[in-house]
């Protein structure tokens, strides 16, 4: 027997749910649409369901607004049949229904990073190996450390051997011949760069050499070079180098494109700090774009930086960057749909409601608790006082209330500049959460802004039934967030459980 799914929506949102799922067939299920008799579908609840089907309309499943509070297990037994939570935003209903739903295994990469650390010279030992487990947590695989020009590097060696005990593969970039035989014969892995003049070095130490050319243009230098080790049977990598933008960057793509249609089989470095850090703008789109053409020439291992404050995070970025490529060259699709690590500017659909239904959910409320939501036109605020819509929230903030509380009123303003900033750039905004900026943030597992500050964590008891009101928690399904202050709570409220009057609440003392 096929299966046969009942969608539960309400007035503003069927119209669209049926064009959404008609533009996904055909599917492997058939389906039926069923208003259930509310404007907005966000609204609906477990209880509501509960009382007003009394028709499944011979269905194996019900799917539910993602929004829908309450209990769906209990709602399920009480059915006979499973229902469950579908999307938030009925434009995700695709990928819920398809392949692209399921998370995307972004482990796998063949692309090694080398990360910088340009001015080791001038650090400490123990200042070096801080950094080196900073971009090692970044995603680094090889630590290498910079050596300047007529700067000093006395404990290159003691530095190598440190790195070394931390588990680190270590490379030297230096332009002093001195220097590079100095970290050979100090047991350096790579090292950065030999030229076919200096290629003597190889002779004298294990370490791996990356190679580049004698002058900037000079490709068939890079090649004796080339054909200089493979007559020796040493690794190296090969690197024609990535000039920075106006100076040559197209020129010098095309110097790795011609390397690699010629020699289809030799490792490639590129060094793509003189495109992040010497070109003012964001970091992320220009690894994206990088790792992209890095992806086509399999080029094997990249030399990252992050010297300028604007490329602070250029090595995470890369890191994530050649994940997402090689899912996609992997899996023979665009680098679109996968992951949104690296769209910390904009975002696909910025705004799951609009104005209007906003609008009708905001008639729906009936306590002083503030609601916080974006749409096209703005930031929404509403509680059971009314509702105000503003591109600004300082023209927001003169209808509230709030001058005569101090907590509160900073909650709303942390609240409604994260609601500007979400709807100027174009980002999703959730109240109580932070703004979401892919691999650009470190982002813990879970944080949650508590409704106003840390003094409402105060508990309340029925003394009729023992029902305890907490502020920290809230009652969410009745529409109370949580950290609402119990003298937030409408002086008309009930208790949940009994119905007796807020009046007949006690405060718990805490022992």
């Amino acid at each position: 027997m096929a299966e046969h799914i009942l969608f539960l929506t309400g007035k503003l949102a069927e119209a669209n749910l049926k064009r959404v799922l008609a533009s996904i067939e055909p599917l492997s299920f058939t389906y039926e649409v069923h208003q259930l008799g509310l404007t907005v579908a966000g609204l609906m609840t477990a209880d509501m369901i509960k009382r007003r089907l009394t028709d499944t309309r011979q269905a194996t499943r019900i799917i539910v607004p993602g929004r829908c509070r309450g209990d769906l297990n209990a709602l399920s037994v009480h059915l006979g049949i499973p229902v469950e939570r579908g999307t938030d935003d009925l434009k995700d209903l695709p990928e819920f229904f398809g392949k692209k739903h399921h998370k995307a295994d972004l482990s796998q990469y063949d692309v090694l990073i080398f990360a910088e650390i340009v001015d080791a010279s001038q650090r400490s030992i123990e200042a070096v190996v801080k950094r080196a487990q900073y971009y090692h947590a970044m995603g680094a695989n090889v630590i290498d450390l910079g050596c300047l020009p007529d700067t000093p590097f006395p404990h290159l060696a003691d530095c190598i051997t440190a790195l070394h005990e931390q588990g680190f593969k270590v490379s030297v970039d230096s332009m002093q011949a001195t220097e590079l035989l100095q970290a050979g014969k100090a047991g350096a892995d790579y090292l950065l760069s030999l030229k076919e003049s200096t290629l003597w070095i190889v002779d004298e130490v294990a370490s791996t050499p990356v190679l580049i050319p004698e002058q900037p243009e000079d490709m068939d230098s890079l090649y004796r070079a080339i054909a200089h080790l493979q007559q020796k049977q040493r690794a190296f990598f090969a690197d024609p180098i990535l000039d920075p933008i106006p100076f040559g960057f197209t020129d010098s793509l095309v110097r790795y494109h011609s390397l690699r249609r010629t020699l289809p089989d030799v490792p490639i470095m590129m060094g793509i700090g003189n495109i992040t850090e010497l070109t003012d703008a964001d970091t992320a789109g220009m690894n994206a774009l990088l790792m992209g053409i890095i992806n086509e020439l399999n080029i094997n291992a990249v030399l990252a930086t992050e010297v300028s404050t604007h490329a602070r995070r250029a090595i995470r970025e890369a890191d994530f960057a050649r994940r997402l490529m090689y899912f996609a060259k992997t899996h023979q699709s665009l680098p679109k749909g996968i992951h949104r690590g690296l769209m910390g500017l904009h975002e696909k659909r910025p705004f799951p409601d609009s104005a209007d239904e906003i609008k009708e959910l905001a008639k729906t409320v009936r306590d002083p608790s503030f609601r916080i939501q974006t749409s096209e036109s703005g930031i929404h605020i509403y509680n059971r006082d009314g509702h105000y819509l503003a591109q600004d929230p300082f023209q927001l903030f003169p209808h509230l209330n709030l001058a005569e509380d101090g907590s509160h009123a900073f909650y709303i303003g942390v609240e409604t500049a994260r609601a500007q900033i979400a709807w100027q750039l174009g980002k999703r905004y959730t109240q109580d959460q932070e703004l979401q900026w892919g691999v650009a943030v470190e982002m813990p597992e879970s944080k949650v802004t508590p409704q106003t500050d840390n003094k409402n964590d105060e508990a309340y008891i029925c003394l009729a039934c023992g029902f305890v009101y907490k502020e920290a928690i809230g009652i969410p399904n009745a529409g109370i967030p949580a950290g609402t202050a119990w003298a937030d709570m409408p002086s008309d409220w009930v208790c949940p459980v009994c119905g007796v009057m807020k009046t007949e609440f006690e405060k718990v003392i805490k022992s």
